[in-house]
């Protein structure tokens, strides 16, 4: 884990209905040796209790945010099937809401805006690393995102 990834996790777990897994493990199929292409390493999942949604969540500080957008392709090229894998393998209830989300540092907002179009996904949520830093909320009960 990066330092910039733990920031967010400890940003994600102030809020008390918010339940994380860090670099959790993602695979369309079950079974030991998924083909190429079809599992990934997500930075973070978390469960939100409050809104009965998961997120699942990226964090970079890439110039050209290149490995996102490739991720971001991957999943949308394969939303249901991601979706129906996470179901299966975090034991999420099936009307709970599976959505995308972002950290990225704001300067490179643009780059994301221009670059990424999904088609089979929901819109990503976007929030800049710089709004979550630790003197901007309670740490200890943290009740609304920051959401660029």
């Amino acid at each position: 884990m990066d330092y910039y990834q733990g920031i967010v996790a400890e940003y994600l777990d102030a809020d008390r209905s918010v339940f994380v897994n860090n670099e959790c493990f993602l695979q369309l199929e079950p079974g030991n040796n998924p083909p190429k292409g079809t599992s990934w390493y997500c930075d973070i999942v978390a469960v939100n209790l409050r809104e009965s949604s998961v997120y699942l969540y990226e964090v970079t500080f890439s110039s050209s945010l290149h490995a996102l957008l490739q991720r971001l392709k991957s999943w949308d090229s394969n939303w249901d099937s991601l979706c129906t894998a996470i179901r299966r393998d975090c034991s999420i209830p099936c009307d709970w809401k599976i959505q995308p989300w972002v950290f990225i540092p704001e300067d490179r907002r643009p780059i994301l805006d221009a670059k990424h179009n999904s088609s089979n996904m929901p819109d990503i949520r976007i929030t800049h690393l710089e709004s979550i830093v630790p003197w901007k909320y309670k740490s200890w009960n943290r009740t609304k995102d920051a959401i660029d």
